[in-house]
């Protein structure tokens, strides 16, 4: 049973299609040795790490596998929320720290790509930064319209680190139900 016929509507489809192609890098594992003083010692390691990092959410093993995983793309993935009701659909992304003028959005066909760019221009001379947490680069996030869309009068407002995408609803015809007769 595909799950996603359930779903009223899958607004990231293209946007799903996308992430399994950003990243072409196949990870392969090491032939088995059983017998290689190396492979043991290493394994060993392993054992020692897990033991140290077992009350910790992660395990030394899974640790190098679960950075592997993080494209580019999710590192600055803003989160949003879809919302509807009968007269029109609300997107709402946050993105704390990005400018208005460093935001796009594009309708391509039935797409709505919103992107952009965090950036970090502040530069302090007279302080020495121990830690620095922060992070810049670009951004996109890909949205598959619904056929009742109307892409002509799409709005948008951008305030406070957030960005909120009107989308009007068409109004779809409603036809009566027909009553098909049966022959033998």
């Amino acid at each position: 049973m595909d799950i996603n016929k359930l779903a009223p509507w899958n607004w990231f489809r293209k946007e799903q299609e996308q992430e399994g192609k950003s990243l072409p890098v196949m990870r392969t594992e090491m032939p088995s040795s059983e017998g290689s003083p190396l492979l043991q010692l290493h394994r060993e390691i392993d054992r020692v790490f897990d033991d140290v990092f077992r009350d910790f959410p992660f395990s030394s093993r899974s640790l190098g596998r679960s950075l592997l995983s993080l494209a580019p793309s999710s590192w600055l993935k803003p989160t949003m929320d879809i919302a509807a009701n009968e007269k029109e659909y609300t997107v709402t992304v946050e993105l704390p720290g990005v400018e208005e003028n460093d935001v796009q959005l594009e309708l391509e066909g039935d797409t709505l790509r919103i992107r952009g760019e965090k950036k970090q221009e502040k530069e302090e001379k007279e302080k020495d930064y121990y830690r620095v947490e922060r992070s810049y680069g670009s951004f996109q996030r890909m949205l598959t319209l619904p056929d009742d869309a109307d892409q002509a009068n799409i709005g948008a407002k951008f305030g406070k680190g957030v960005l909120t995408v009107n989308i009007p609803r068409k109004a779809t015809s409603r036809t009566e139900a027909k009553r098909i007769p049966i022959t033998s």
